[in-house]
């Protein structure tokens, strides 16, 4: 039933854009206060998860949101699904000032250290007769494997897929996918070591 819905409010631009307006705060880009009052009932969270209480919390019901068991975001992050589902495993850890923006998928045991972007949203802006703010935006996955590491100030771009046991060096920016059981480093990231 619910998704009937979802696709007859994607289906009428008008109705969509009331129902955004119902949902977010325009200026703020973030769920109005009434909405973040009820998301204990439509955020999935797994046994033992710890979600610090200064993070920025803007996940709202019609994309998902899911913590697995003994996960953690630690204070000052930023946790959005509002243009994509955003999911993370188990035992995983999304550290000091993360930013998150679905869509996005994080594995099980997977490390995010201090100060780390995870952006499956862009800004469209190739229309030169329209200002950006008015072009929308475009969103593509990103998929975080099991067992992976990755290095403080680090920015993983939207589309990318980080393969499992892999490890990217603190300050990278990963515009690619990253091989399984490697070490990736730079601006942009390129693969410095194999590790099997």
């Amino acid at each position: 039933m619910w998704d009937s819905w979802k696709n007859k409010i994607k289906g009428n631009p008008r109705l969509k854009e009331t129902v955004i307006n119902l949902l977010m705060h325009p200026t703020q880009a973030r769920p109005r206060l009434w909405l973040r009052l009820f998301q204990w009932a439509y955020m999935k969270r797994g046994k033992h998860t710890v979600i610090y209480r200064s993070v920025r919390r803007d996940i709202v019901p019609f994309n998902q949101f899911t913590l697995g068991d003994y996960s953690v975001v630690e204070d000052f992050c930023c946790i959005n699904n509002a243009v994509g589902d955003l999911h993370i495993g188990h035992h995983s850890r999304v550290g000091l000032h993360n930013t998150i923006i679905g869509p996005v998928r994080i594995g099980n045991h997977v490390n995010l250290a201090q100060g780390v972007v995870v952006s499956g949203l862009n800004h469209n802006f190739n229309n030169l007769s329209k200002r950006i703010d008015e072009q929308g935006v475009s969103t593509s996955l990103i998929v975080i494997c099991d067992d992976v590491w990755i290095g403080a100030n680090s920015v993983i771009t939207a589309g990318v897929t980080i393969g499992r046991h892999s490890v990217v060096a603190a300050g990278s920016v990963v515009t690619k996918d990253v091989p399984e059981n490697s070490v990736v480093a730079g601006s942009p990231a390129r693969v410095i070591k194999q590790l099997a």
